[in-house]
């Protein structure tokens, strides 16, 4: 149960602005009290993360007041069988008021309630508050992920072409999802190939790999570190930060380098629920 003096609303469109702004204040005292970049560059970006979390279907948001005013909001992406839980935030001047931990409950409650399979998140590293409320609610860390920040690579890779994702891919796609994580992401993929961002890699005749978007906002797969090195190679542009390369890939992260990217900072993803270890390479989404 929440603290007595925090509660637990639905976000609605009216919200926006305040919890927009609380959003990048929040986000910015953390990442200024460890001395590294903001992850989001201005007040509107943070706004519009919050805007999208409201506006668009198959998302969930919350609000937290405590003692009647507005603490925080977090958000979970319940589009595909596993859910995304983010961004979560909470008013700098109300830090440790037991909000964060509350809303956090609350979506794990509804993961229960809605018979999810598993739910997901990826937390800022150095953040060492968040990582240890997220231990004691019963997440699991499984995969140490690389931030890759620079211009956008904009070359091809002999063998593999990339294309825009069109509707009649969606089944390929969800089956190449299927057999590197054990499920699909097939909500996700259905609006980026709307939203115009997803596309695919064919090799050999083939549907090998596909990405919702390069950067923050969108998650990959391919069949071997060549679709993936094809995908970011081909964007145009990285949407918000740049991949979120598993630190583990080690090829992949080298890769990276010697095409000019570099590091700004290590994040980590974490479970509850099914997880299955990744059979081929992937990159994973700012939700997971």
């Amino acid at each position: 149960m929440p603290p007595s003096n925090t509660h637990i609303r639905r976000a609605t469109r009216e919200d926006i602005d305040v919890l927009g702004d609380i959003c990048y204040r929040a986000f910015c005292a953390i990442a200024d009290e460890h001395n590294f970049p903001h992850e989001f560059p201005a007040r509107e970006a943070a706004d519009g993360v919050v805007r999208n979390m409201i506006s668009t279907r198959g998302h969930y948001g919350i609000v937290a007041e405590v003692n009647g005013r507005i603490a925080g909001s977090n958000f979970m992406d319940e589009r595909s069988t596993i859910a995304g839980i983010g961004p979560i935030s909470v008013d700098p001047e109300v830090q440790n008021s037991g909000a964060g931990r509350a809303m956090m409950q609350h979506m794990l409650d509804r993961v229960a309630t809605n018979r999810l399979p598993g739910v997901r998140l990826v937390q800022t590293a150095y953040h060492n508050r968040s990582l240890s409320l997220y231990a004691k609610l019963g997440f699991e860390i499984r995969e140490p992920l690389s931030v890759m920040i620079g211009a956008p690579i904009k070359e091809s890779v002999p063998g593999y072409k990339v294309r825009a994702a069109i509707d009649a891919d969606l089944d390929a796609c969800n089956r190449l999802c299927s057999v590197v994580h054990g499920h699909d992401r097939s909500g996700e993929l259905r609006d980026a190939i709307q939203g115009g961002t997803a596309t695919i890699v064919e090799h050999l005749g083939r549907i090998s790999g596909y990405a919702t978007a390069i950067g923050y906002a969108g998650h990959g797969v391919g069949e071997s570190n060549k679709e993936l090195k094809a995908l970011i190679s081909a964007a145009p542009e990285f949407l918000g930060c740049g991949p979120l390369i598993p630190s583990r890939n080690g090829e992949l992260l080298r890769w990276c380098y010697s095409k000019g990217l570099r590091l700004m900072q290590q994040m980590t993803l974490m479970t509850v629920g099914l997880y299955n270890e990744p059979r081929f390479p992937f990159i994973p989404s700012i939700l997971y």
